[in-house]
């Protein structure tokens, strides 16, 4: 008994962090095609903040994909300044959490 309940502790964990870590050649193809790269860069601020700027802002925060997931969404405003975001709500359910998961690899 305690074997089969370990043993299903770690396959969740083992599903839990796939599910967490999206496929990084592809969520970057994701971003590009959703025109992120128009006003963000991986170190560098464009017109909003860079990727790696937002990730080490959110990364102890507890939900933070879903966080930056529902900022891609629904845009943003004066989180980062002057510029607002404009919302996305074209792109999946799928594709926003690939997203908010996406920009937090990029923490130091």
């Amino acid at each position: 008994m305690k074997r089969s309940v370990a043993t299903s502790l770690a396959l969740c964990a083992v599903f839990a962090q796939a599910h967490a870590s999206p496929d990084l050649a592809k969520a970057t193809e994701l971003a590009k095609a959703s025109g992120c790269y128009s006003c963000h860069a991986n170190d560098d601020k464009v017109v909003g903040p860079s990727f790696k700027t937002i990730a080490n802002k959110y990364a102890t925060e507890a939900g933070a994909a879903a966080t930056l997931a529902q900022s891609i969404q629904n845009g943003s405003r004066g989180k980062w300044g002057r510029v607002p975001m404009p919302p996305h709500g074209s792109l999946s359910g799928d594709d926003l959490r690939t997203l908010g998961a996406w920009v937090l690899t990029f923490k130091d």
